[in-house]
């Protein structure tokens, strides 16, 4: 078993072996559909518990007192259980997801995750606004790094991991596998490439059945065929899509204030937080929760205007003010039904005035959720795929291209604003670089371009290791003493400089080779180029030895060397 796992992981080092990524899709993908249906049962099982044992979801049916108590009791438990926590601990999410891919190399936390399941599922269960897919993101994500970790694969599989169990989160939650590879390699992988593709789509479709196989009555909505009257409601549509970029920028305002405040204590952030959106409960009960069934009775046209406007204003203070402050609750679904309001309003009033030009005010609904979540994701096209899949309705497809655009546009060029995980992470001053070169040596093994011809020679030399040395005939020497290396020099020059000095006394000491010495650093056999370019350039050194331990002695096993020279030349050639 442990000689096919060794050969597998040879085949993933190459980011060209299309049938072994294609496994690990397919693998990545069931495990990210099964985390995310026993985060939503254990959503609904606390929320039973906790609010109402007949309908977990009901938050409207409660008493005016517990509207108030539940979030700002449950905000106020969950805060003081953070506060317990190391900061770099309570980080969730998107954001933290995102971070990882970059910053770790794929390699998510065990500890974000178990944060994120249980602090989400009782965030969501005492009411709090958020929704459940930012929270699916990262569990989809983590379960695949940390299964690639448990098997050492190499780190630039780590990412496809990582980018297969956010498509499968997306997709388990929404049943709309298309629009979670978009969401993948849009938002979270932020590059296209076709072998990248195939991986992530496996595990969409993997996902998706899980979620149907397991809930097969959980489509979210079943609506009738939709579509435009005439091309007159196109310039209805911009103005719809601009209203929804102009919330959306509100919204991200309102969250980049909140998080403003991180420096104070956790537990009086989030009982703020908490307080808030009881107060605003108690006078649009909606607020509370993931709001589902409010969006559902909004594509049905059971909902007043005035309340649609109510909601939407309460939905969006509360879920900027838990996000900002950094409760381990997603914002897709809140977005969603800020969206479905502000088109519901639109739609109903176009209707009125306009009866034989506007159509019907649940295309506006539609309309205004894929605008608000395209404007906050920045992600387009994942927004204009989710909302023809959850909907099953493609007629409206140029319609949501034109307002999702024309929102997106109005939050980014007209306000300035960026996405929200992107305005979280430039308030974190976190870089995330994704030019063509980063993005090539993230997706490369450091064994792509690995010198192998390396071996460790200790600093005292006897004539014994001369003669195995010289039979070697070595590229690189790596000089050690006492098990540390010191630097590296080429083994031609090394042997030349040996073969014109006598041993003293059996030895030759090689710190007197007046040779040239290349600094070094060290990586692991599953780092990958960019990994080895950061630890150079970390330690201000020329080349990496790359090691691997042995399982028997827990020594390190020297099996390579990697200079800037060799990755120059790699990124150069692979840009071609």
């Amino acid at each position: 078993m442990e000689k096919l796992l060794s050969q597998y992981r040879l085949l993933l080092t190459s980011y060209n072996s299309v049938l072994a990524y294609s496994l690990l899709g397919i693998i990545g993908g069931l495990a990210s559909g099964m985390i995310v249906l026993a985060f939503e049962v254990t959503i609904t099982q606390l929320g039973g518990l906790l609010a109402q044992p007949s309908d977990a979801g009901d938050f409207e049916s409660l008493p005016t007192w517990l509207l108030i108590a539940l979030p700002a009791g449950g905000a106020t438990v969950l805060g003081g259980i953070y506060a317990l926590l190391k900061p770099e601990d309570r980080e969730t999410g998107i954001v933290h997801v995102i971070s990882c891919m970059h910053a770790n190399y794929g390699a998510l936390p065990l500890r974000n995750a178990i944060v994120q399941f249980f602090g989400g599922a009782f965030a969501l269960a005492t009411g709090q606004s958020g929704g459940r897919e930012g929270p699916g993101v990262h569990l989809g994500g983590a379960i695949n790094s940390l299964l690639g970790q448990w098997l050492h694969l190499p780190n630039n599989s780590l990412r496809v991991l990582v980018a297969c169990g956010t498509a499968g989160g997306i997709s388990a939650a929404f049943q709309t596998p298309l629009a979670g590879v978009i969401f993948a390699m849009e938002v979270i992988v932020a590059e296209y490439t076709v072998v990248g593709f195939i991986p992530v789509i496996l595990a969409a479709v993997a996902a998706s059945a899980v979620s149907q196989y397991f809930s097969p009555d959980s489509v979210l909505f079943a609506l009738p065929e939709l579509h435009l009257h005439s091309l007159l409601e196109l310039p209805l549509i911009i103005l719809l899509g601009f209203c929804c970029g102009m919330t959306v920028s509100a919204y991200i305002r309102m969250s980049s204030y909140a998080a403003s405040f991180s420096h104070r204590p956790v537990w009086l952030r989030f009982a703020i937080a908490g307080t808030i959106t009881g107060l605003l409960a108690a006078w649009v009960p909606q607020v509370l929760g993931l709001g589902y069934d409010t969006l559902a009775m909004t594509l049905e046209g059971q909902i007043a205007v005035s309340m649609l406007l109510g909601i939407a204003a309460a939905k969006l203070i509360a879920t900027a003010v838990c996000c900002g402050v950094g409760m381990p609750v997603g914002l897709i679904a809140p977005n969603l039904i800020i969206g479905a309001c502000i088109g519901g309003v639109m739609g109903t009033v176009l209707h009125a005035m306009l009866p034989n030009i506007a159509a019907d005010p649940t295309l506006y609904i539609l309309l205004g959720m894929g605008a608000a979540m395209g404007a906050v994701l920045n992600a387009p096209l994942a927004a204009i795929l989710a909302i023809m899949e959850m909907t099953h309705t493609i007629s409206i497809s140029m319609a949501a291209m034109l307002a999702i655009v024309t929102a997106t546009l109005t939050n980014t060029g007209l306000f300035g604003q960026r996405s929200a995980h992107q305005s979280v992470l430039h308030q974190l001053l976190r870089s995330i670089p994704d030019d063509p070169v980063n993005q090539l040596l993230h997706r490369s093994a450091v064994t792509a371009t690995m010198d192998p011809r390396a071996v460790r020679v200790p600093v005292s030399l006897d004539e014994e290791d001369f003669t195995v040395l010289l039979g070697s005939t070595p590229t690189w020497c790596v000089i050690e003493r006492d098990g540390n290396d010191l630097y590296m020099v080429r083994g031609e020059e090394l042997l030349t400089w040996l073969k014109e000095t006598p041993f003293t006394d059996g030895m030759a000491e090689l710190t007197a080779a007046d040779i040239r010495r290349w600094t070094v650093t060290e990586v692991p056999v599953e780092a990958t180029l960019k990994q080895a370019t950061d630890a150079m350039r970390l330690h201000t050194c020329e080349a990496a030895c790359v090691y691997q331990h042995s399982q028997r002695t827990g020594k390190k096993l020297i099996q390579g060397v990697v200079t800037r020279e060799r990755i120059e030349n790699f990124s150069l050639a692979g840009l071609q």
